[in-house]
């Protein structure tokens, strides 16, 4: 789960000069603003890509290069009444679910060392999704359920697979000595304010 995109963000320092604008990974020229993301699912790897080369992906049918399958990564960002998500075995209180084309579901937290995984229980999966139909309409792949109960909060959200990523570089990058330290949690907290402001919210 490091490669392209995240493997970058991950190398970043937490300050200093700016690096380099982002590249499309596909054919090179510098991405726009507010670029789009590619999940090539042969090495579980989120890739920037140009305006011009995120138009090839837009089909229902995943483009193939080589032993990768290119999938355009979503944009929408929703923010879903409590999900009982206990019998999912997480043993944290901040992760993340994808579910996989073939039906299953990986569960990931991230860590300083970057995001620890395992496989969910199929049935367990089953009975959250009972519960919480929104869940059914995740996009395999390049969506996830991104659930936050540290500290008594109750967030959970429906996100596209980059912001996952994303959050992984953060924890990694912020991340100091044994238990965190004090910029972890600012860090964190950020991360979920900037989903309230661009997300959409289904507890209304």
């Amino acid at each position: 789960m490091t490669g392209g995109a995240l493997a970058r963000v991950i190398a970043r320092p937490a300050a200093g000069p700016a690096d380099d604008p982002d590249r499309c990974d596909l054919c090179g020229v510098p991405a726009e603003d507010g670029h789009r993301h590619l999940y090539g699912t042969g090495r579980a790897e989120v890739l920037c890509a140009c305006r011009a080369c995120a138009l090839l992906f837009t089909r229902e049918t995943p483009e193939a290069a080589g032993e990768d399958h290119y999938l355009l990564i979503p944009t929408r960002r929703v923010r879903l009444p409590p999900v009982p998500t206990e019998g999912l075995g997480v043993p944290v209180g901040l992760a993340f679910f994808v579910p996989r084309a073939d039906g299953e579901v990986t569960a990931h937290y991230p860590s300083p060392a970057g995001a620890t995984r395992w496989e969910v229980v199929p049935e367990s999966w089953r009975e959250v999704v009972d519960r919480c139909p929104p869940l059914r309409t995740l996009v395999p792949e390049v969506e996830a359920l991104l659930v936050n109960t540290a500290r008594g909060r109750q967030d959970h959200w429906i996100i596209p697979v980059d912001d996952c990523y994303r959050l992984v570089a953060l924890v990694r990058r912020e991340w100091r000595g044994l238990s965190g330290g004090d910029r972890i949690r600012p860090a964190i907290e950020g991360f979920f304010a900037d989903l309230a402001e661009r997300g959409e919210d289904a507890r209304r």
